[in-house]
Parts: structure tokens; C-alpha cells; sequence
């Protein structure tokens, strides 16, 4: 017990003199011991068997079994190899003091009634036990921690042998044994780090400095671990190096983790290629070596065509196989490099420049490819031609096969760029360029490229604006019936006034379309026009069917219908105020949804109808599933009504299949007299062009109608 605890330390005091037994038990409860007394060996082991002091005091010489038999009797039983014995003896002699320490006694006290001393002896040993105990359980949480961690301690006396502590030789997986020698542990190392690591043991002993590097080993049972040594050097007292003392520590689970968030975090989870951030440091090591060289880099930025259409028609999942395969596509067109770069070591160390040659995931539906080295551009024109020819065969997903084609931007180092941003920024410009070209294709940035990048960027850019700044107009073309020169209907054609300048719709709306402001833009567009027949009606007492071309995106609103009747609503109109003309192509990109929707309108009264018919590439079943009211015959028809024989024979068809379908026919595009009369023969009467009006503003439609048409129809008039 420690000296200070709550109770009494617990003695056994154990003499066959009774006598002494009392007198020696008196005088250690005075001075605060709890004793009990036992008048032999046989009966203090008999005690032991269910109860544990903290002390054993015993008289050496007895009848029966001594105290060195009992001694060592009690050294035998579990749970008493520690505890403190003190031998009395009467004998002074060396010979039963050595007797005393062999039979297993912790210290031997002479006869006498020095009670005192007896006391303070009992206490010192209590104290050294106590801090033996601590010791030892400290080391026990020692060993079980550096166990946990698969780490063991050693030392290494140069020109000996290695000591290795228990846990270290379970690190290596050996049992306990003599020491080791410096031959045969690196007999325990692989070739490879068994080479490494000689030279390094020479240039660490020779200059004294500490031992610091992983190696790989193999077990006795053949399985190769990696180790991590670290040892500081020990020196005499003459200043010489005489050792070294360290640690020995199994760090393949920890290495094999580093090595996964180090793949995680250079590589793309999905298809494996390296990601953005591999890519920019592989890119920046080739542009140094090209530099470092004199050769030309080239950078090629490739991305899918229409990628979007596959995620929103097959699903994300299928989107993610399909990404995949490509990925596996470009790697057999692009030399591939998995390694993983230690980004604190450079290149030309690690590796040649040539490795360094990968195709990358940028994000989405973007891939990079790296070519380090080509000889000029035409070596990087025949590895995009490789690219574009790979995309074209069919994907297979889900059973079916599909399509998928890609566009490819190509910048050079040093001609296009003398950084990786400069590079990335003009190969994107470039693919952009084969984007806008028709896709499918490649294009090597040029110069003059990126001022239509930049023409682009700010169009865009004011386009966003364009709403907020009330920069978008609306003007109105007629349709009319040309027989009895009346006006139908307008049709509202959206314009933008920018810096007062009217921009055509040929250089917008493409662009609305393709970055999505085309929905929000005709959301406005239906508020305006309904807003417009409120003022006609109003101010003019003219009232007119006005039609709003509506893309197909405007349909994936939840709340379109909700839309058109709040407009119609707001100004006291009736639905069929409005009409909605989609084209045939936007129909078609998702007809499963936009039929509800149209069922919806027109049963509110909004009447619907397909614009630029003729032009799509779908089945013409789908006319009868459609309740529309209208077919416009696009103007690439109309323009060589006269002049082809085909496109008159497409109009007649047209207007056939618009009479067995009771539906309304309107020519758009009309711009002659013979193409007017062309139609008239062929009995369409409903036109629109330019022939008749072009588009105008509110006001001027409005002078258009009492100077050209006295008499128009009324159609919402009862």
C-alpha cells in the first residue's frame, strides 16, 4: 500500500517464537501497520490462499518449513511474484543474506528491537513496491499502445548487434529472440529497399544524423509490410557516435489510406482519369520541360456534344456510363499515365517528360488531353481526328445503342499561350469556334477567335441585363387572309434594344436558347403581349389574337398554364386571346411532357400551333395526338415556291394533311407576289411576310391596320 492511502498498510509477520511474534506485532500497530500473525511457513501459505497483505516479514530460521522455503513457496503462487518480503534474520552472515535474495526476498532486516528502523525499513518498501507497481503498469500501457500502433523500440550498437524489444520483433514478425544483427535485418528488406537503404545507413553513420525513411520488409509468412525506422544517434562521453536508439513502425495501413486520398484527390472518383487539379500540375510540369527544351505542348480540350440530352432523357445513372466509357475511349487515343505525382518532388526527377502525357476529366462533360511533346500542329490535329473518329462509334446504354459525338479545341505552347490559363482559356476558345461550326469537328485556336469569344462573353453578359433593363421589345408581324385582305391574327417577334441599337434575333436567340434565358425571356414575352391587347383594346378599340413563340424549356415550368391565365387574367382578357406557337424541332425534344401541358392550355382556350412545320425529323403520328389548331409551313419551303418543283410538291402535301386534319395552314416567309400566287393556287390563303407587313411596333401596327385593311376580322367579338 502506497504511504499516505486510507487504510493501514497489512502485514504478515510470520516467527515461531512467540514471544517475538508479540513483541514485533505490538510495536508495528503503534506505528500504525495492521498485522497479522502467522506461527510458521505452513500456516502463513495457508493463510495466503484466500487473503493478500501488503508486506510479508519473515523470521529465516524455523522449524519446519524456514522463511527461504517459504519464501520461495510464496514467489510460486500467482499474484505474489511482486510483493514485498522481508527477511529477519538473526544471522549476519553473507552467505544468508545471498541465501535471503536468491530464496526471492526483497531486502533482510537483522534481529533487534530497533522497532523504529523495522518501521521506517516496512515503509521504504512498501513506497518501492508501490512505484514498481507504477512502473510496470506504465510499461504495461506502453507495450499495449506501441502493440495498437504497431510500433516497437530498439537499439543499435555500432559494431554489435541490434536489440529489439518485444513489440518490435512482432512489427517484423519474429518471436523473441537473440539480437539481431545489421546483415540480418536487411536481409528482412525487399531488393529494391535493401538497395536504398544501404547507402543511406552509410551517409547517416558518417555524418551522425538521425535515421528517418520507409522501407518495405518481408514477413516470414511472405507477406511485405512497410515500415517506418526512425532512430536519433547516441554519443560517448568523448563526443563519439556509439549508437543509435529508435523506433520501428508498420505503416502499411496508414500508407495504403495516403495513397487513397492522394488517388482521390489527383483523380476523378468516376471514370479515373485525373482530375482538374492532377491535370493543371501535369500541364505545368510539361509547359516547364517544353520551355526547359525548346519543343512545342499542345492542349486539347475536348467536349461532349449535346451531353445534357442524355442526362435529362436517360437518366444521371446512364449519364455516368456513358462518361465512362468515353474516358476509356480517350485513353486508347492518349497515351495514359496513372502514376500518382508527389507534387514535392519535380518532374525531372520522378519521371521523364513524356510520362506526363495523359487525358484528364475536367469536370462534367469536359476531358483534357496532354501531348507534352509534338513536333508541330499537325501532330496535334492527327491525335484530334483520332478523338473525333473514337466518339463516332455507337455507345451502348441499357440495350440500346446512341450517338455521341464531340467538339475539340486545340491550343499550342508557345504560339497560343505561354501558361496553362492562357492555354486552357484559347483551347476553349477554339472549341467553342467548332461548337459554333456545327459540332462534331476540331478547330486550332486562332487569334481572331477569341475577339468573338469576347464579342460572345459580353453578349451574353448584357443579355442577363437585358430584362431587368426593360431593353427587350416586342413588334408584330400580320398573318392575313389574302382573299378577303383581312388580318387573323399577329404574331409577336421578340427584339433588343441594346444601346439603341435593335440587335436581330439571329444574333440573340440562339444564345437565350442555349444558356436558358430564352424561358424567363418568354415568360416576359407573354405578360408584354398580353399587356399589348390590353392597350389595343383600350385605347384603339382593336382587338387581336396575338400568337407568343414559346421554346420547348418553358414547358419543364410546373406552373406555365398558372402563368398564361394570371397574364390573360391581369388585363381582363379571355385565354383565347393568346395563341402559342412551338416548332416542330422543340416539340419533339420532349414530347411526353409537353402533351399535358398543351391538353391543359387549350382546354382554358389558348390555341396552340406547331411553327417552321416541315423541318423536323420525327413521325408525323404525333399530329394526331396533339390538340393544336395550326401548322405554319416554314419559309425555306416558301422562299422556292416557283423556282424548285420540290417545295412545291412539300407545301401541297402539307396543306392536304392541314385539311384532313381540320387544321388551320398559314405560309410564313411570303415574300414575292409569285410566291403569294403560287400559295393561292395551291389553296393556302393564310400568309405571312414581308410582302404583306414587315414586323413593326404597337403604334405602327396600329396605323399599318387603317391604312392597309380597313376592314380586319374580329375573332374575339362574339
Amino acid at each position: 500500500m502506497a504511504p499516505g492511502a486510507d487504510r493501514q498498510p497489512r502485514i504478515l509477520l510470520v516467527d515461531d517464537d512467540e514471544v517475538n511474534l508479540l513483541l514485533t506485532g505490538a510495536a508495528l500497530r503503534e506505528r500504525g501497520f495492521t498485522v497479522h500473525e502467522a506461527t510458521g511457513g505452513l500456516a502463513a501459505m495457508r493463510m495466503l490462499a484466500d487473503w493478500s497483505p501488503d508486506v510479508m516479514v519473515l523470521d529465516a530460521v524455523m522449524p519446519g518449513m524456514d522463511g527461504f522455503r517459504t519464501c520461495e513457496a510464496l514467489r510460486d503462487l500467482p499474484g505474489f511474484e511482486l510483493m514485498p518480503v522481508l527477511m529477519l534474520t538473526g544471522l549476519d552472515d553473507e552467505a544468508s543474506i545471498e541465501r535471503a535474495f536468491d530464496a526471492g526476498a526483497t531486502d533482510f532486516f537483522v534481529k533487534s528491537h530497533h522497532w523504529s528502523l523495522l518501521a521506517g525499513r516496512l515503509r521504504y518498501l512498501l513506497r518501492t513496491s508501490h512505484i514498481q507497481m507504477e512502473l510496470l503498469r506504465s510499461r504495461a500501457k506502453l507495450a499495449r499502445a506501441q502493440d495498437l500502433a504497431r510500433m516497437g523500440s530498439f537499439d543499435w550498437r555500432l559494431g554489435g548487434g541490434m536489440q529489439l524489444e518485444p513489440e518490435a520483433l512482432r512489427v517484423i514478425g519474429h518471436g523473441p529472440r537473440a539480437p539481431l544483427s545489421v546483415p540480418e535485418m536487411m536481409r528482412l528488406l525487399v531488393p529494391g529497399a535493401r538497395r536504398a537503404m544501404a547507402p543511406l545507413l552509410r551517409d547517416v553513420v558518417r555524418h551522425g544524423t538521425v535515421l528517418d525513411s520507409d522501407v518495405t520488409i518481408r514477413l516470414p509468412d511472405g507477406r511485405e509490410r512497410i515500415v517506418h525506422v526512425e532512430a536519433e544517434p547516441e554519443f560517448d562521453d568523448q563526443g563519439g557516435l556509439c549508437a543509435y536508439a529508435g523506433i520501428i513502425q508498420d505503416v502499411t495501413d496508414r500508407r495504403l489510406i495516403e495513397d487513397k486520398i492522394r488517388h482521390l484527390a489527383n483523380f476523378d472518383a468516376l471514370t479515373g482519369l485525373p482530375n482538374r487539379r492532377q491535370l493543371i500540375w501535369r500541364a505545368e510540369r510539361a509547359l516547364e520541360q517544353a520551355r526547359r527544351m525548346g519543343h512545342d505542348f499542345a492542349l486539347l480540350l475536348i467536349d461532349l456534344d449535346r451531353f445534357k440530352n442524355i442526362n435529362d432523357t436517360l437518366g444521371h445513372g446512364q449519364g455516368d456510363e456513358l462518361l465512362v466509357e468515353i474516358s476509356r475511349r480517350l485513353r486508347t487515343c492518349v497515351h495514359h499515365c496513372d502514376q500518382i505525382a508527389d507534387m514535392s518532388i519535380d518532374a525531372t526527377v520522378l519521371r521523364s517528360h513524356r510520362s506526363l502525357e495523359a487525358v484528364g476529366r475536367l469536370g462534367g462533360d469536359e476531358f483534357v488531353a496532354l501531348l507534352p511533346e509534338v513536333i508541330d500542329e499537325a501532330q496535334a490535329v492527327h491525335v484530334a481526328q483520332g478523338i473525333l473518329q473514337a466518339m463516332r462509334e455507337p455507345v451502348v446504354l441499357g440495350g440500346r445503342e446512341y450517338f455521341v459525338t464531340a467538339s475539340v479545341g486545340i491550343g499550342l505552347f508557345p504560339r497560343d499561350g505561354i501558361s496553362v490559363v492562357d492555354l486552357l482559356r484559347n483551347a476553349d476558345v477554339a472549341m467553342y469556334a467548332a461548337k459554333s461550326g456545327g459540332r462534331n469537328a476540331m478547330q486550332v485556336y486562332r487569334p481572331h477567335l477569341a475577339g468573338q469569344g469576347r464579342e460572345r462573353l459580353e453578349l451574353e453578359s448584357a443579355l442577363h441585363k437585358a430584362i431587368e433593363r426593360n431593353e427587350l421589345v416586342l413588334h408584330y408581324q400580320p398573318k392575313v387572309r389574302v382573299g378577303t385582305s383581312t388580318v387573323v391574327a399577329v404574331e409577336a417577334l421578340m427584339r433588343w434594344r441594346r444601346d439603341g441599337v435593335l440587335v436581330q434575333p439571329g444574333e440573340f436567340i440562339p444564345l437565350a436558347e442555349e444558356t436558358g434565358l430564352i424561358v424567363s425571356m418568354s415568360e416576359w414575352a407573354i405578360g408584354e403581349v398580353a399587356r399589348q391587347i390590353g392597350v389595343w383594346r383600350d385605347v384603339h378599340d382593336v382587338e387581336l389574337s396575338v400568337a407568343v413563340n414559346l421554346p420547348s424549356r418553358a414547358f419543364e415550368r410546373s406552373d406555365l398554364i398558372d402563368l398564361v391565365r394570371t397574364a390573360t387574367e391581369r388585363h381582363g382578357l379571355a385565354p383565347r386571346a393568346l395563341a402559342l406557337e412551338i416548332t416542330e424541332t422543340g416539340l419533339m425534344q420532349n414530347l411526353d411532357r409537353v402533351i399535358p401541358d398543351l391538353h391543359r392550355l387549350t382546354q382554358i382556350g389558348v390555341e396552340i400551333a406547331i411553327d417552321d412545320f416541315g423541318t423536323g425529323y420525327s413521325s408525323l403520328a404525333y399530329l394526331t395526338q396533339l390538340p393544336i389548331s395550326e401548322l405554319k409551313i416554314d419559309r425555306s419551303f416558301v422562299c422556292d415556291l416557283g423556282v424548285k418543283r420540290q417545295s412545291a410538291a412539300v407545301v401541297t402535301a402539307v396543306i392536304a394533311l392541314a385539311r384532313s386534319l381540320d387544321l388551320k395552314v398559314v405560309a410564313e416567309g411570303v415574300e414575292t407576289a409569285q410566291q403569294r400566287d403560287v400559295l393561292l393556287r395551291l389553296g393556302c390563303d393564310e400568309m405571312q411576310g414581308n410582302l404583306f407587313a414587315c414586323a413593326m411596333t404597337p403604334e405602327e401596327l396600329i396605323r399599318w391596320l387603317h391604312a392597309w385593311a380597313p376592314r380586319w376580322s374580329h375573332p374575339l367579338i362574339p
